[in-house]
């Protein structure tokens, strides 16, 4: 492997909701691989713990507040960035909240906040991206984070599955739209062991006959899926939702047989 084998270094990446789990393994990632980094997140002391392990990989690093679901915190974010640290290059976002609740219960309020969280962020995010790659006259990576529960059916979070699907329309017509300069994937995590969830011995054991590789994800599995995604190796990638699953879209609804 050659000391630029992705294609990254020098570059300027944004990661929005970098602080923490998925957000946090991207940046780091990306500094790994030579690139300076925004981290984004709605809290700085999470901005700021990040940043300080991507200056210990020799790497600038900048961290920055902003509500993603806010068009002029989104705009100004970006700015920032462009000023601190040099034109962006790529962008990651990693921003999602689920909660769990029959259709029939969930209220206007809810619905609104699922689809602003889910799927307003990312517009924002990657229109303001673009825009700074076309007034620098870059050619430039965008990844977004949907979910498995956009691609098949979701029941209990049903405005979290409807939001991230259309994050995955989305970033198609996003791709058609700014391509050939700009290319826009997505991933689809599946059941991946997050700080936001409570991940008992008995929930990952759970996974052993549901999944085929029969455990939940971690976060560095989304990671090095976003580096991929925002380097040169995906250079003919555009206009994707990539499955980081496990097998979980996979899966027969029978039991798979138990090795004798």
């Amino acid at each position: 492997m050659t000391d630029d084998f992705f294609k990254l270094r020098g570059k300027v990446a944004i990661v929005w909701g970098g602080g923490l789990g998925m957000g946090e393994r991207s940046a780091i990632r990306l500094a790994e691989a030579g690139c300076d980094v925004a981290v984004v997140d709605v809290e700085r002391e999470r901005a700021d713990r990040v940043c300080e392990a991507i200056r210990g990989l020799g790497r600038r690093a900048v961290p920055l507040v902003a509500d993603v679901t806010n068009e002029a915190q989104v705009i100004a974010t970006v700015a920032a960035s462009d000023e601190q640290l040099g034109p962006v290059d790529c962008m990651v976002t990693v921003v999602g909240l689920a909660f769990w609740k029959p259709l029939l219960d969930v209220d206007a309020d809810e619905w609104e906040k699922a689809f602003a969280i889910n799927l307003k962020s990312f517009f924002y995010t990657a229109r303001a991206v673009a825009k700074s790659l076309i007034a620098h006259d870059k050619p430039g990576a965008i990844v977004g984070v949907c979910s498995v529960s956009g691609l098949q059916s979701g029941p209990l979070h049903g405005p979290y599955g409807a939001a991230k699907a259309g994050l995955a329309n989305l970033v198609k017509t996003m791709a058609v739209e700014w391509g050939p300069s700009i290319r826009v994937n997505a991933i689809a995590p599946g059941a991946i062991k997050t700080p936001r969830l409570k991940w008992t011995e008995e929930a990952i054991a759970s996974f052993k006959d549901r999944i085929g590789l029969q455990r939940p994800g971690e976060t560095d599995e989304i990671g090095k899926v976003a580096l991929f995604l925002a380097s040169d190796l995906a250079s003919y990638v555009t206009g994707l939702t990539v499955p980081v699953d496990g097998g979980w879209m996979a899966e027969y609804l029978i039991r798979r047989p138990q090795a004798k």
